[in-house]
Order: C-alpha cells, then structure tokens, then sequence
C-alpha cells in the first residue's frame, strides 16, 4: 500500500532497497546522528528480510517505509515506527533522507507528518516519540515543526568526536496531532 504526502509517497520496503540503505547509512554526514557503527550490504539485507517478515504480521513491532518524491517516485529515505507497544499504544519514529541534495527543503517533515497519520489514524497509537543528538539542531527543529515536544534529555549519553552528547527524546501525542487528510 502507498501512502502520499505533498512531496512525499510512502511505501513498503522490498529486498532491491538493501543496496541504497547501505548507500545513504555510510554518509559520514548522516551517519553523524546515528548509532550505527558498521554497515554492508552482506549486514543489511539479511537484517531487510527479517524486518519485511516481522512487518507483516497482525501486530508487527515495527512498520517500515521507503520515502519517495511523490513525482518521480525516486527512493530518497526510510523511515519507521519501531518498538511499537500495542499495550500501552506507542512508538518510536526513526527517519533518514538518505539523499543529501534534498536535505532542508522539506522531504523530511512532509514523511514524518504522513507518517504520524498512519500511527495515529490507521493504527490508533497514543503516542509517537523519538531520541535525537542535542547537537542536530536542523532534526531539532524539523521535529518541532511536526509537533513533537521535548519530554527530556539523557545527559552524555554518546560519545562521538571526543566528547560526549546528550540525546533528547521528544514525543507528539494523538491529541496533539492534526491530520491532513491522507491519501492512501
């Protein structure tokens, strides 16, 4: 199923889409903000498969997507909800623009925005958070345009360049959320 924002459609992730997450995740630039350490091809599309299974289930601990421009249809992210808690009816959001050309003109925030409709809409979530390094002020800010508060701060959580960082974990809640109308 496709999703559509205004720049942006949303879609499954299929085996073909390994070679250029390996692409986009080895950007010293991207990979900045990011936990991962390593990454390969031979790495990422075995951890793929395994998350194509476990997303399509009746209640999957995750959902993934492969963010196109809505024209072209050219893949240029991926983005998630990810340790879904259908208890308790929250998640965390992860999101990558792996396409570096298209940083800042709003890709970003039209997916995350599309996104929190699915969880909010179409899977009755409550609550959608997501951690971010102190230091990435431009993520900062797209995440507050989308709604999301910061909730707190895990101080000197990662250490990167010689020093330590904080991480800053922000949330929307389905209260707080407008939706737009979503084509799907």
């Amino acid at each position: 199923m496709y999703y559509y924002g205004e720049k942006v459609r949303l879609r499954p992730p299929e085996m073909r889409d390994a070679a250029l997450f390996v692409r986009w995740l080895s950007n010293p630039a991207m990979r900045r903000y990011l936990s991962l350490r390593y990454i390969s091809e031979a790495h990422e599309g075995p951890w793929l498969e395994r998350l194509i299974r476990a997303s399509s289930g009746p209640t999957p601990s995750e959902i993934p997507f492969v963010i196109e421009e809505r024209l072209t249809e050219r893949p240029i992210g991926n983005l998630t909800l990810r340790a879904i808690n259908w208890r308790d009816r929250h998640a965390e959001l992860g999101i990558v623009i792996g396409e570096e050309e298209l940083w800042g003109q709003g890709y970003g925030s039209d997916a995350m925005l599309t996104l929190l409709e699915i969880g909010f809409h179409w899977y009755n979530l409550h609550r959608i958070y997501l951690i971010v390094h102190a230091d990435n002020a431009r993520g900062i800010r797209a995440y507050e345009k989308c709604g999301f508060r910061v909730e707190g701060r895990q101080r000197e959580a990662v250490f990167r360049d010689g020093r330590y960082i904080d991480l800053v974990q922000m949330s929307i809640l389905a209260g707080e959320f407008t939706p737009r109308g979503l084509e799907g």
